[in-house]
C-alpha cells in the first residue's frame, strides 16, 4: 500500500476526490439543480482525463478506479432518468405470466389485469404518464434483465435497482475484457478503453441512471472482437443478442454487406460493380440468416399478431411525435414554423428515417468495409449522421459513439460525451422546456469538432 501510494499518489488523490464527487452526484443531486449537476460533471471530467494521463495508463489501477466509481452508485436510486421504474414493472409482468408487449401500464391498473406484485402503485406512478401510456419498446434479452433483476433478493424498488445495476456493471467489465483483447488484435493501444470505462458520461449515463446501452455494447464489441478472431458465426449469434437488448445495431447490420469478401485488394475507388463482384455470397447470406434466425428465436416466446402491431405503433412513434435535444430536425421544424405556422413533426419524422436510409445504403454499397477498423468506422459515421438527423436524442444514445470511437482516431464522441450534459437544462423547472440557445450551443461544438475530424483533418481509420 505505501509502494501504491509512493508511486501513484497523485491518481489516487484525484480518484479519492472523483469518488466524494461521485457520492455527491448519486446521492445528493436533484436532476432540477442544473448548476450542481453541471458543475460536478465537468469536474469528474477533468479528474477521469487527470487519471489516465497520470497514472500512465497502469491498467490494473485504471480497472480498479473504474469498478470502484460503479460500486459507489450501487445504493443509490437513479436521479436523471425515471425509466428504471418501467424496467421493473415489465420484470414484474413477465413474473406475474403476462406478456409486457400486449397492453400498455394504464390499461394494466385500469382494468385491473395486473394485481399484487411488488411496489405496483410506486412503480405506476414513477414512471410517468408518458412511459404509463405505451406498449414497452424493450426488445426481449433487455426484458430478460428486467426478470432477473426482480429476482434479486428483497421486495424494494432499490433491490431491483441493485440488481439492475449489477448487470449493467458485468456488462461493463465484459466491454472492458473483450475491449482490450479487439485492441491488442487491432494493434491500437489496449489504454484507449479506459476512454470509455472510465468516461464519467458511461459511468454516470449507464450505471448511474440503469440505461442498458450498456448490455448492448458489451455483446457488440464481443461480436466484433469474435469476427476479427474469424469467428463470424458465433459473431452473427452474439450480434443478434445485442440487436435483441436495444434495436440500434440493427441499422449498422447493412454495413456488413462489405465486410465479406473473396478479395481484400486495396483500391482506389470502390464502385457498385466491384462490391458485388467480390462478395464471399455463401458466407454473407449465412451471417445474415443467423442474426436474422437468433433474433426471431429471441422474440418467438413474446410473438402475436398483436405484438407486432403494438411494437411497430411503438417505435414508430420515437420518429412522428416525440422531440428533445435534436439538432437538424429543430432547424427544420422552425423553417416548417415559418412556412405553415404549425409543427410538422408528422411530415419531418417521415422524412428524416428515409435520408438515414440513404446514408446507410452510400455506406454499405459505395464504402470499403472489407478491414475491421474501416467498418468500425463506417459504423460510428453512420450512426452519428442517424443522431443528427434525429427527433429526440437522450444523452445515453451517444454511449455507442463513444465506444466506437476507441477503435477510430475520431474523438468528437468525447466532446459529445462532454456537452451533451446541457441538454438537462430542460428539466430545470418544474415545467419541463428547453432552452434553443443552450442546445444550439452544445450542436454548435460537436459540429465543430466532427467538421474538423471528419471534413476538414480527413482523419483516417487506424490502420
Amino acid at each position: 500500500m505505501i509502494a501504491l501510494w509512493k508511486y501513484h499518489k497523485i491518481p489516487l488523490l484525484f480518484s479519492v476526490i472523483s469518488s466524494l464527487f461521485y457520492v455527491a452526484f448519486a446521492y445528493d443531486l436533484v436532476r432540477s439543480d442544473s448548476t450542481k449537476l453541471i458543475l460536478l460533471y465537468a469536474a469528474l471530467f477533468v479528474f477521469a482525463f487527470k487519471i489516465i494521463k497520470t497514472t500512465g495508463f497502469n491498467f490494473k489501477l485504471l480497472v480498479i478506479f473504474s469498478i470502484v466509481f460503479r460500486l459507489l452508485f450501487l445504493f443509490a436510486t437513479p436521479n436523471l432518468s425515471q425509466d428504471f421504474y418501467r424496467f421493473i414493472w415489465d420484470g414484474q409482468i413477465i413474473l406475474s405470466g403476462f406478456n409486457p408487449y400486449l397492453s400498455t401500464p394504464n390499461y394494466q391498473m385500469e382494468m385491473g389485469v395486473i394485481t399484487g406484485f411488488n411496489n405496483q402503485v410506486e412503480l405506476f406512478n414513477g414512471m410517468g404518464s408518458l412511459s404509463a401510456s405505451h406498449f414497452t419498446n424493450y426488445p426481449p434479452i433487455n426484458q430478460l434483465c428486467f426478470v432477473i433483476a426482480n429476482l434479486f433478493p428483497g421486495q424494494s424498488i432499490l433491490s431491483s435497482v441493485i440488481g439492475l445495476r449489477l448487470i449493467i456493471i458485468a456488462a461493463d467489465i465484459g466491454t472492458l475484457y473483450f475491449g482490450k483483447k479487439l485492441l491488442e488484435q487491432l494493434k491500437i493501444p489496449s489504454s484507449n478503453i479506459f476512454w470509455y470505462i472510465l468516461n464519467p458520461f458511461i459511468i454516470i449515463e449507464l450505471t448511474g441512471n440503469l440505461h442498458f446501452e450498456g448490455v448492448m455494447i458489451f455483446f457488440l464489441i464481443w461480436s466484433l472482437y469474435l469476427l476479427q478472431s474469424g469467428k463470424w458465426k458465433w459473431a452473427a449469434v452474439v450480434l443478434a443478442c445485442s440487436i435483441s437488448v436495444k434495436l440500434i445495431p440493427l441499422m449498422l447490420l447493412p454495413l456488413f454487406f462489405n465486410h465479406f469478401k473473396t478479395s481484400h485488394k486495396q483500391s482506389k475507388s470502390i464502385t457498385f460493380l466491384d462490391t458485388i463482384k467480390n462478395l464471399n455470397l455463401p458466407q454473407l447470406v449465412a451471417f445474415y440468416t443467423i442474426v436474422i434466425t437468433t433474433i426471431i428465436l429471441l422474440f418467438i416466446p413474446f410473438f402475436s399478431m398483436e405484438f407486432v402491431t403494438n411494437y411497430t405503433k411503438t417505435i414508430g412513434l420515437w420518429f412522428g411525435n416525440f422531440e428533445f435535444n435534436a439538432s437538424f430536425y429543430y432547424l427544420a421544424r422552425a423553417i416548417g414554423y415559418a412556412i405553415t405556422g404549425y409543427n410538422e413533426i408528422a411530415i419531418i419524422g417521415k422524412i428524416l428515417p428515409i435520408v438515414s436510409i440513404l446514408i446507410i445504403l452510400g455506406f454499405t454499397f459505395f464504402k470499403d468495409n472489407s478491414s475491421l477498423p474501416k467498418l468500425i468506422t463506417s459504423m460510428l459515421l453512420v450512426l452519428t449522421l442517424y443522431l443528427f438527423l434525429g427527433t429526440t436524442i437522450h444523452p445515453w444514445y451517444i454511449a455507442t459513439l463513444v465506444i466506437l470511437s476507441v477503435f477510430t482516431n475520431y474523438k468528437f464522441p468525447l466532446v459529445w460525451s462532454l456537452v451533451v450534459v446541457l441538454s438537462y437544462q430542460a428539466y430545470a423547472h418544474d415545467i419541463f422546456k428547453e432552452n434553443l440557445w443552450i442546445v444550439a450551443l452544445e450542436y454548435i461544438i460537436v459540429f465543430a469538432v466532427f467538421i474538423w475530424e471528419v471534413l476538414i483533418k480527413k482523419r483516417l481509420p487506424v490502420p
